[in-house]
């Protein structure tokens, strides 16, 4: 069972360290592209902009390497204010599709013979994908295109006042009273959401020029999940040793409930009735640590002293004071070698009997 384990370990071993590798070369093969953060523009400024991605588009499409196709250079996105009015409405202008197109231009186009061959799928024959070169020519005509609309003013979106209206009135009706509106609980759930996307958000623009970084996020993760089934496997596989040793049950043979609290009294009324006080208490104490120690007050283990076990009760039980004094008397006639007599005796019987039963102290005989 042992060697099942470890060879499913090996196992999962060889398979994360070739996760690890594909997850790897795929990094290695592309960089990824992520959008910038945008920032507030006039209009003159995003028109500013645009002048200056036709001018590094023109450029790449020469150049067709890493310095002339700098996606860096491309710059955060825009977001454009409609109209001079106070809080006028704010437009983004994203630039994801020329940073991808940048990027993809910093190696040469596939052969001629390859870029024009049509795809087939299934019966349909689609026209083959532009190359590069045909994409960066379009990229400049549509930047082209955006900068001529740039030169004038952006018209403001329109304010639908009378959709608007009639939407109320529509809402006002009696069908439409179960509606609910989003309550505070709601609302801040959401806010916190829009919080998290911010902040993720955040963190992948500033991965985006640190390539090793994403590469060392796969590889902690996989280190992750690694460690967490190696150590999944060996709690499973102490289990299974647990499972292969017999559970001891009962107490050990030397422990003083493994001998009935029953013979131990009967041994105390023999040695009474043949006027062997000392040895009878000493059956007596040992009929009470059987019985106390088969109701679990305490682990069984004959290796600890009278003491011991009078400080394994807890102060506040009642038999802690019962024990103690019989634990006293024991002790006086079994190891300070003082004679005993029969009120010794019944002293300790009421004391046994007491403990033996749980209930106080009454004498008399045990049943």
């Amino acid at each position: 069972m042992r060697g099942r384990a470890w060879a499913w370990l090996a196992t999962v071993a060889a398979m994360v360290a070739l996760s690890a590798l594909r997850a790897n070369g795929q990094d290695a093969a592309a960089t990824t592209v992520t959008a910038q953060s945008a920032q507030d523009a006039s209009v003159d400024d995003y028109r500013k902009h645009l002048e200056a991605l036709a001018a590094l588009t023109a450029e790449c499409a020469k150049g067709r390497d890493k310095k002339s196709c700098d996606v860096q250079r491309v710059g955060t996105d825009d977001r454009v204010t409609v109209g001079a009015v106070p809080n006028a409405e704010k437009r983004v202008v994203r630039y994801d599709w020329l940073r991808v197109l940048l990027e993809r231009a910093q190696n040469p186009d596939a052969k001629p013979e390859d870029a024009k061959k049509p795809v087939q799928v299934g019966d349909a024959t689609l026209p083959a994908p532009k190359t590069t070169t045909e994409l960066l020519q379009d990229a400049q005509k549509r930047l082209a295109d955006d900068l001529a609309q740039a030169g004038g003013a952006v018209q403001a979106a329109p304010v639908h006042a009378a959709e608007n209206e009639a939407m109320r009135q529509v809402l006002a009706q009696r069908e439409f009273h179960r509606l609910q509106t989003l309550n505070p609980g709601q609302s801040a759930y959401e806010r916190a959401m829009s919080w998290l996307n911010r902040i993720f958000n955040g963190m992948g623009h500033l991965l985006a020029g640190a390539a090793w970084v994403g590469r060392a996020l796969v590889w902690a993760f996989l280190l992750a999940v690694a460690v967490g089934l190696v150590w999944g496997l060996l709690q499973l596989e102490r289990r299974w040793r647990v499972r292969l040793i017999a559970d001891a049950s009962g107490p050990a043979p030397t422990a003083a409930s493994a001998r009935d609290w029953q013979l131990w009294m009967a041994d105390a009324r023999k040695a009474a009735e043949a006027g062997l006080w000392r040895e009878a208490i000493h059956f007596l104490y040992w009929a009470s640590i059987s019985r106390l120690e088969a109701k679990r007050l305490w682990p069984a283990d004959r290796a600890r002293t009278p003491r011991e076990y009078l400080a394994l009760v807890a102060p506040e039980d009642p038999r802690k004071d019962r024990l103690a004094a019989l634990t006293g008397s024991f002790e006086h006639v079994w190891y300070g070698g003082r004679s005993a007599s029969e009120a010794d005796y019944q002293r300790a019987d009421a004391l046994a009997a007491a403990l033996i039963q749980g209930s106080p102290a009454t004498g008399g005989e045990v049943r």
